[in-house]
């Protein structure tokens, strides 16, 4: 009887292996791809500030145009953090139910391209400030042309 049974479960194992391995060349497949595209775009815009006086510069003019470039680094922070997010770290020690020290570390991190500068102007007698915006349309056709993401369109059985 148990040799009966054994062959009976080879017997089995062919017919499902010779059954399944037909079933590639019955089912020949084409694969059409295409790209995924989003319905709509925001438009980020972003503000940095920086101080005139407070420059390392010995002319006004020095002063004014390393404030020009703070402020736009700092607008591009600000866009970082909007689009990619900011990491916080916190700390805090307690010593008898009692707070001896609280800590908080930011940081930012990420690439910005096809930002575009807006404005760039002063704000009073000691502050510069530089408007940028970032398309997301554009974001999006710089990451096409480097990334190529695709999507499953159709699936055709031969």
């Amino acid at each position: 009887m148990n040799a009966k049974l054994n062959q009976m479960t080879l017997l089995m194992l062919v017919i499902i292996s010779i059954l399944t391995s037909g079933c590639s060349a019955l089912f020949d497949k084409e694969l059409e791809w295409g790209y995924v595209e989003p319905e709509s775009y925001p438009v980020l815009k972003a503000i940095g500030y920086a101080p005139i006086a407070a420059q390392l510069s010995d002319s006004d003019t020095g002063k004014m145009l390393q404030a020009m470039k703070a402020s736009k680094l700092d607008a591009y922070r600000e866009l970082t953090e909007q689009v990619y997010g900011q990491k916080i770290d916190g700390n805090t020690s307690v010593e008898q139910w009692i707070v001896q020290d609280s800590q908080v570390d930011a940081t930012v991190r990420g690439v910005i391209r096809g930002a575009k500068v807006v404005r760039q102007y002063p704000v009073g007698d000691d502050l510069y400030a530089t408007e940028l915006s970032l398309d997301m349309a554009v974001v999006h056709d710089l990451y096409l042309s480097v990334a190529k993401p695709k999507q499953l369109k159709r699936v055709t059985f031969h």
